[in-house]
């Protein structure tokens, strides 16, 4: 997987990530536009549809209804460094009994991103200067 960002102007990225196109930015207040999320919320954004895809995948293949699925992802920050330090996952679904709510969790917690959260991935960052990235 791969993506590729650069900056528009102000504090305004594009990234593309396949044949789509996002636009971040930071609020108003943080001398942003607030033309669009600002990168943490993305990382929301991210392990919600996750989880969600999850969620769905456990409760179809058990014939459940999953039209009033709800997801909310919350994060608090961290200092020392700056960070989101902890995340949580709600996830609603009227009607369900315990045992599928129990199943549902496990299905959840086997979200791709729910994992590389908790593993602590590896991350490496190399500055270049002169070279041309491209998509």
């Amino acid at each position: 997987m791969t993506s590729y960002t650069r900056y528009l102007n102000g504090k305004k990225f594009e990234t593309i990530v396949g044949a789509h196109r996002i636009v971040t930015d930071q609020p108003v207040a943080g001398g942003g536009m607030d033309a669009g999320p600002t990168p943490p919320e993305l990382l929301l954004a991210s392990l919600g549809a996750c989880a969600g895809h999850y969620a769905v995948e456990y409760l179809h293949a058990r014939s459940l209804d999953a039209t009033d699925l709800e997801i909310r992802v919350s994060a608090a920050k961290g200092t020392n460094p700056a960070r989101l330090a902890s995340f949580r996952v709600d996830v609603n679904v009227p009607g369900i009994d315990e045992r599928h709510q129990q199943g549902l969790l496990r299905a959840v917690k086997a979200c791709l991103i729910h994992n590389t959260l908790i593993t602590g991935p590896g991350l490496d960052v190399e500055v270049t200067a002169g070279h041309t990235l491209s998509v």
